[in-house]
């Protein structure tokens, strides 16, 4: 058997393909944080303290927009050359971006360019996350033996919570090490700069990884298509814009509950940032349990039937959020922010298999990817913005009603798809 086929172990598939999504939402998440705490006062001096945040967070929002342009041009390669060369590429890509965003001067030193170039580089860490995603469920997917498509596409999903928990965790560490003028002067630039520590990391193991077999095959038969995008909305239309629309409530549920709750917990309600930091920090943890669970529920009943469940308890749980924040007790929003990101990955899990599957060999990674990060246009780009307004114009119930919205958006797109569970790949 030759190299080029021959399949790694599932402990290297899992490692590669988790280490890049956990990256991912690391790079994104400290920038969330540091929108919510620190990106309007260093980048946007002037102007009271929402217009500040609104800034921040129309600048978190850059790199969601870019995403599917990265989608399309990673995938064109991945589609063309291979998986792993282009799961190589968006790595570094992604990470000089985000390293770079922590070696930035603020604008008291460089005035308006601070900004722009700001928007630049999340511009470039939208690119480069833009091809991650596909690439890496492809990467488990493609590699996974019958009947465990759904337990393999959920290596990917579990780099979110980890992601989360270093990101949170090294804000955290640096409030309690910290003072608030340090932490604003430049210790909010440290997680920016450790994140090239872990993209060294995944580049060292994605390098030792074999193509996998599946687009093996297609490289051998020379089945590649001229322009892997022309090709999915020519013949994939239905698929791609059912499967960006099944991502919106995965992408609300994810930011409501950290990026906007962060802001929003630490201003309006005056709870320190250490203790919210904390706060979610269990609440992941509800995240990470829920993906295993899901991921196999999946392959067992079926995707269709754990999105459809799990969708209509988040459409509920969007008429909980206003009571639970506004109770003001840290065992209230705990328990609210546990919740709902509990559901998150309930209704992230499957998709590491089922946007796979809705996309032949061909065009699958320019497929999934593009879904994936046109759903995180839909779902996350402006989410803690739209949240930021609602709440000011409207109160919380307003915040509580855009996740049920959110959820039926969903709802319906899972509604209107085939199940995908047995489909055999070609």
């Amino acid at each position: 058997m030759s190299s080029a086929t021959v399949v790694p172990s599932v402990t290297r598939i899992a490692l590669a393909s988790f280490i890049g999504t956990a990256i991912e939402f690391y790079d994104f998440y400290i920038y969330g944080m540091a929108a919510a705490l620190v990106i309007g006062p260093v980048f946007f001096p002037g102007g009271d303290p929402t217009t500040q945040a609104l800034s921040s967070f129309l600048t978190f929002a850059v790199a969601f927009l870019t995403r599917p342009l990265g989608a399309a041009l990673f995938g064109h390669f991945g589609d063309r050359i291979g998986r792993k060369t282009t799961l190589v590429a968006s790595l570094l890509v992604m990470g000089i971006s985000t390293t770079l965003i922590g070696l930035l001067p603020g604008y008291d030193v460089i005035g308006a360019w601070a900004p722009a170039l700001l928007c630049l580089l999340r511009f470039g860490q939208g690119i480069g996350l833009g091809g991650e995603w596909g690439g890496a469920a492809l990467l488990a997917t493609e590699n996974a033996p019958s009947g465990k498509r759904g337990w393999f596409g959920m290596f990917p999903q579990l780099g979110p919570p980890v992601g989360f928990l270093l990101a949170t965790g090294s804000f955290l560490l640096m409030a309690h090490l910290l003072t608030d003028q340090e932490f604003k002067d430049w210790g909010w630039r440290l997680p920016f700069l450790a994140s090239s520590v872990l993209v060294i990391i995944g580049l060292y193991v994605r390098l030792a990884l074999a193509e996998t077999p599946i687009f093996a095959k297609v490289l051998q038969q020379h089945q590649q298509v001229g322009l892997p995008l022309k090709e999915v909305f020519k013949s994939h239309a239905a698929p791609l814009a059912l499967g960006a629309l099944a991502m919106v409530v995965c992408y609300a549920l994810f930011y409501i509950s950290t990026v906007f709750s962060l802001s929003y917990g630490t201003t309006a309600l005056q709870i320190p940032r250490q203790q919210f930091l904390g706060m979610l920090c269990v609440a992941v943890l509800f995240m990470a349990a829920a993906t295993p669970l899901s991921a196999w529920a999946g392959d067992r009943f079926g995707r269709r039937p754990v999105l459809l469940v799990a969708g209509s308890l988040a459409f509920l749980s969007g008429f909980l959020l206003k009571p639970m924040l506004e109770s003001g007790s840290p065992i209230i929003i705990t328990a609210f922010l546990s919740l709902e990101l509990f559901l998150m990955g309930a209704t992230f899990a499957p998709m590491g298999a089922l946007l796979p599957e809705l996309f032949s060999s061909k065009v699958r990674y320019t497929g999934a990817g593009t879904a994936y990060n046109l759903g995180g246009i839909l779902g996350a780009s402006f989410a803690p913005y739209i949240a930021q307004r609602l709440v000011s114009e409207g109160g919380l119930s307003w915040v509580g009603g855009y996740v049920s919205l959110a959820a039926i958006v969903s709802l319906f797109a899972v509604y209107m798809m085939q199940e995908t569970r047995d489909d055999r790949w070609v």
